[in-house]
């Protein structure tokens, strides 16, 4: 690749400021944000050195000095924005949870094709350096017979009715928020489950606090997550296999430090992450790395997974019984 694409950001929440806060650290050019507000994408392009600011998506999205846009609105918003992108002919980044739904997430990826352009989902941790390694490992048979995974994501968040983790009609809750990174992780190391057991607990506005996800796979083995907004806990993951065992340490879905233990207890590997920033610029190299090899879908999460894990939330979320406005 001889030159950067030149990124849009559409919105201007806390997600697009960690993401453009480490898009600049790393170099990337940042070209134009977008708002439904004049004022808010002023604000946000001074305070990062944007040259342009628009003060609507349709405006954003119709820049022909952007070729590739991050969509940062809640996760309801997510499929319109996505779609006016690649309307417009634009590669398209997508915050996680991708959707709210499958139906919507393969809508997308259909249109993706259709028009020819890279639709990436926002799962950064995949990207990371600790995560490349903890694959390497695996793929080196260290752990021997992998058996199961165990990871939180388990947040002590607001409780005030009004915020936006509390309100369905925003996607709030602990599933798309919270759940869908250990989720992915389970999905990333193990594929798709045979079989899933779900249970929550529910907030008085009908979003839900905690839930438990149990997967179950071919030849016994499996994988647990809890998520949690209204409890804080470990946020560490295990990887156990018959030879070894992986314990990942705080933040387990963020740049931290591992250890291989073998089951005698010997340490056969530390590993200390160095990253610039968040580490969410490492998601954004893989898509510039993608649309330089004219390449449409991703490698280390293909379009088709990102479908699949949104239809393995939507039985979660079937068997715990909750469903957002206008499904």
């Amino acid at each position: 690749m001889t030159e950067r694409l030149r990124w849009g950001i559409l919105a201007t929440g806390g997600i697009a400021h960690a993401f453009t806060s480490d898009l600049k650290l790393s170099g990337f050019a940042v070209q134009a944000v977008g708002s439904r507000s004049q004022g808010s994408a002023d604000a946000f392009a001074a305070e990062f050195g944007i040259p342009t600011a628009h003060g609507s998506y349709e405006a954003l999205v119709a820049d022909p000095d952007v070729d590739v846009i991050y969509i940062a609105t809640p996760h309801p918003m997510h499929a319109a924005g996505a779609r006016l992108a690649l309307e417009a002919g634009k590669h398209v980044l997508v915050e996680k949870a991708f959707t709210v739904n499958a139906g919507e997430a393969r809508a997308l990826a259909e249109l993706a094709v259709a028009k020819g352009l890279l639709l990436l989902e926002a799962m950064w941790t995949r990207y990371l350096p600790h995560m490349a390694r903890i694959r390497e490992i695996i793929a080196a048979g260290t752990l021997g017979e992998l058996r199961s995974l165990i990871a939180d994501h388990t947040q002590l968040l607001s409780d005030d009715p009004a915020h936006r983790i509390n309100a369905l009609e925003l996607g709030g809750g602990a599933l798309l928020d919270l759940g869908i990174y250990p989720i992915s992780f389970a999905w990333d190391l193990f594929g798709a489950p045979v079989t899933t057991s779900a249970s929550a607990t529910f907030k008085s506005t009908g979003a839900d606090a905690q839930v438990a996800v149990v997967f179950g796979y071919d030849g016994g083995r499996m994988a647990v997550t809890l998520s949690s907004s209204d409890a804080k806990g470990p946020n560490t993951a295990v990887v156990l296999g018959t030879e070894a065992r992986i314990e990942i340490d705080h933040v387990w879905y963020t740049p931290t430090t591992f250890r291989v233990i073998a089951t005698d207890g010997a340490l056969l590997e530390e590993y200390r992450s160095e990253v610039v920033g968040r580490g969410m610029q490492f998601q954004a190299e893989a898509v510039e790395r993608l649309v330089a090899a004219g390449t449409l879908s991703g490698d280390l999460l293909p379009i088709d997974e990102t479908v699949a894990i949104m239809a393995s939330l939507d039985e979660v979320r079937r068997q715990i019984g909750l469903v957002y406005p206008g499904e």
